[in-house]
Order: C-alpha cells, then structure tokens, then sequence
C-alpha cells in the first residue's frame, strides 16, 4: 500500500501513515487472538477490560469512574455492568457516602473470571510476539510508550 502511495504521490511522506498502518494492523492482530482465546471461555474483551480495571482499582469503582477505566458510554456501561452484574461477577450498591453514586464491586465469582481471562489473554499475548526476538520486544516496548507519551502526555501509571 505504502509503494502504491509513493507511485502516486513520490512527493508525498507517509512515514506517519506507515506508523499508523502497522500499529492497526498489530493491533488488530492482537485484538483477533485475545478475541479467539476468550471465545472458548464465552466471554467478550469488554468483560476482561471491565473485570480487570474493577480488580486494579482494588475491587470497587464508581459508575463514573468506571467509565473512565472501560472509555465507554454511560449507556453502554449500564448495559455492561447490568449483563455482568446477572452473571454474578460484580455487584451494584449504592454508595453509602453519596446516595447518588453507584458503586460497582467485583464479587468472588468475578475475581476468578477476571483470572481465566487473564490468562487466556497472557497466552495471546505470548502467541502473537512468540516470533519476535525478545530484544525486539523490549526496544518495541519502549519505543511504543515514548509515542504514547508524546501523543497522551505522561500517564502517571504507565
């Protein structure tokens, strides 16, 4: 694709279109083995995303919170907790300090999916980079987050 833009346009640099293709195509990559490696478990990224962000915030986070953790809409994290909550995987309380708050906790039943999930993911993961040389890996790693801070700013959890 890349030779056929440099055919029409010689002028043209597409260094930044060449980085943004391959990282979607990385990505998708990743995004279709985790997606393949959960399926057997019946579940979908978004309950791994959400399980794991409840777990790394200590087992509870507000619904607000929440959404900032999953980058959803309030519609779609009403759905998603309501799903997870009739699975028994997190529970929805009221927060006794602001009646208006809803809490969401991660329920033992949801700490063990969180678990299986994470390892189907951690498998993935190790599938998907197996071919790359683990020096490789390492200056991609850092080199990913170098661009993550230039385009994000810096994240204090990174």
């Amino acid at each position: 694709m890349l030779a056929f833009l440099a055919t029409l346009e010689p002028e043209r640099d597409a260094s930044a279109k060449a980085i943004a293709w391959r990282l979607r195509r990385a990505a998708r990559q990743l995004d279709t083995e985790v997606r393949r490696r959960l399926a057997p478990l019946g579940m979908e990224l978004w309950e791994l995303e959400i399980l794991s962000g409840l777990r790394r915030a200590g087992g509870t986070l507000t619904v607000g919170e929440l959404l900032d953790v999953a980058q959803l809409t309030s519609g779609a994290i009403t759905n998603r907790v309501r799903c997870l909550e009739r699975n028994g995987y997190v529970r929805r309380d009221v927060d006794p300090a602001d009646r208006r708050q809803v809490l969401v906790t991660l329920t033992l039943s949801g700490l063990e999916r969180q678990q299986q999930a994470v390892e189907a993911n951690d498998v993935a993961e190790q599938e998907v980079f197996a071919a790359i040389d683990p020096a490789l890996q390492q200056r991609l790693s850092g080199d990913l987050r170098e661009l993550l801070l230039a385009i994000e700013g810096p994240d204090p959890n990174a």
